[in-house]
């Protein structure tokens, strides 16, 4: 069933679950995620993010992701991540896609409001959710969305304070946009950790409080953080949860091995299948995890 996020994440926050955001940069991780969502009978989001178009465009993938989402037993989201530009958000819209991140975070404040409230108007009208983001969410030295700019640096806990979002400037934001989901910073970042991260739970209370009713909190970068910091942020408010990071690390290693151990005689088909089966395997840990006992 394909849906926006609008409504699934109305109901995990009510009933205080996360639903992961999964990038599905191909059809084996499309089924992976979404069938082991369909085992659990969750919901969940798949995206395709823009650093990834250069492996396979938006145009190849997405009505992959859509057909799969389409006939999935469970609601599934299809979104957009890190849409830098608009011109490839409107890619996405054409595509089909029902939920688009538009990141114009790198900006100054008052122009990131200024674009993201003319998007949502677009994408409202279309029944398009929106997320945004405010401050700058950093990224570490070996960062599976490949973030070549100045912040590609591996940071330790204090210097990632830096970046810390203020729940009223959260607050202003999501009310000058109308966006359905904020993506904000209380201690985690995209990619490889270069220490265990710290999360402030209690920055992420006082983000869920000032923000209005109808926007949810999103926390990207969480496939480093351990399930425990997870689950505590997802009842201060988080109902959005990005992961794929360490996820892939993990199944280039399955794959490595198996080629290993069999000494390098296991078919290509049967290797896909079976990084098929890992990938599963590993989404239901994260689903379940997300699910917060419920």
């Amino acid at each position: 069933m394909l849906v926006n996020m609008r409504e699934i994440l109305a109901v995990a926050e009510q009933e205080k679950y996360a639903i992961p955001c999964i990038n599905t940069p191909n059809v084996e991780t499309i089924r992976a995620v979404i069938n082991a969502a369909e085992e659990l009978n969750t919901p969940v989001i798949i995206d395709h993010a823009e650093v990834h178009d250069k492996l396979i465009p938006l145009e190849r993938i997405g009505p992959e992701m859509i057909k799969y989402a389409e006939k999935a037993k469970v609601p599934v989201c299809v979104h957009l991540d890190h849409a830098t530009n608009l011109s490839f958000a409107l890619r996405a819209i054409r595509v089909g896609f029902p939920s688009i991140m538009y990141d114009c975070s790198a900006l100054p404040f008052e122009e990131n409001v200024k674009r993201v409230k003319e998007f949502v108007e677009i994408a409202h009208a279309l029944d398009i959710t929106v997320e945004a983001e405010i401050g700058i969410m950093v990224s570490a030295l070996e960062d599976t969305h490949e973030d070549e700019d100045a912040e590609s640096r591996v940071l330790t806990n204090e210097e990632i304070r830096e970046f810390f979002t203020d729940p009223e400037e959260a607050r202003v934001f999501a009310e000058k946009t109308g966006c359905d989901a904020l993506a904000v910073c209380f201690g985690t970042m995209h990619g490889i950790y270069a220490e265990p991260p710290v999360l402030d739970i209690e920055r992420v209370t006082a983000i869920r409080a000032a923000l209005p009713a109808n926007c949810r909190v999103v926390m990207h970068g969480a496939s480093g953080v351990d399930f425990a910091q997870v689950q505590k942020a997802i009842d201060a408010g988080c109902s959005k949860i990005n992961y794929y990071s360490y996820m892939a690390k993990a199944a280039t290693k399955f794959v490595g091995d198996r080629i290993r151990e069999t000494e390098e005689k296991i078919a290509y088909h049967e290797l896909q299948e079976e990084a098929y089966g890992f990938m599963k395997e590993y989404a239901k840990k994260v689903l379940k995890a997300f699910r917060n006992g419920k």
